[in-house]
């Protein structure tokens, strides 16, 4: 996958390094730390297929579970006429170890209407007390290397 800093929403990427935006609380939502400006509103889930990947950089600690959702928005900030575009279901905490991928497709925004902003929020259920979550926009999602025993050929 490639990453661009520009497309970045939750965390940075400064030279070779990756950070994570860290995500904690208890029972309530928490907002990207970067939006995506589209320049004017418009729904870019009607082009080629989009992706946002976020990816756990430090595994949470305490809670129940976390929702990802992709949202648009008038402002930057993601306050006004917020709107969610696609989210996961409620992912326990036990399911994200350190490494894990949570894809979220870009669809269309359809029947709503369209936003200039997006970003991510958080949906944290319990108290989560530490937690680094690393988002970006991308063309697509790496698989990670499916190892098979020896022996075996996948044809």
């Amino acid at each position: 996958m490639i990453t661009d800093a520009l497309t970045t929403l939750s965390g940075s990427i400064v030279g070779n390094t990756v950070s994570g935006q860290s995500v904690t609380g208890t029972n309530t939502t928490v907002l990207s730390t970067n939006t995506y400006d589209l320049g004017v509103a418009r729904d870019i889930g009607k082009g080629e297929a989009l992706e946002v990947l976020c990816e756990i950089l430090a595994a949470p600690t305490g809670g129940t579970s976390v929702q990802f959702q992709l949202v648009q928005a008038d402002d930057a900030a993601l306050t006004t006429n917020l709107q969610v575009i696609v989210q996961t279901d409620a992912i326990p905490i036990a399911s994200l170890p350190i490494g894990t991928q949570v894809p979220l497709h870009v669809d269309r925004v359809d029947p709503y209407p369209a936003r200039r902003y997006l970003g991510v929020r958080y949906a944290l259920v319990g108290a989560i007390a530490s937690t680094s979550v690393f988002a970006t926009i991308a063309k697509s999602v790496a698989d990670k290397q499916a190892s098979y025993p020896s022996g075996f050929a996948i044809l």
